[in-house]
């Protein structure tokens, strides 16, 4: 019996990642919200960091209605500023 085959995470080169992080981090000092485009999910992710947890390797967003979303690190694909 074959298995079906899923589409893997892009892979990204160091620079990319230590970009993002430090994206990431520049977002959670100064409070800022922000837009995560996250492979596989539909929808993007906004709202402000609540914690970076390096153990797991994932941020916590919170959301405007007060929701988290825990999103690892290695599916966000781009870090964005909302333009509105």
């Amino acid at each position: 019996m074959a298995k079906n085959k899923v589409a893997k995470r892009p892979t990204r080169d160091e620079f990319v990642l230590e970009e993002m992080g430090n994206q990431l981090t520049e977002a959670y000092y100064e409070n800022s919200e922000i837009v995560l485009t996250v492979w596989g999910w539909e929808e993007t992710v906004r709202g402000q960091i609540d914690k970076m947890d390096s153990r797991t390797g994932k941020v916590h967003i919170m959301q405007n209605d007060r929701a988290v979303v825990k999103v690892s690190f290695m599916d966000i694909m781009e870090v964005n500023y909302p333009r509105d």
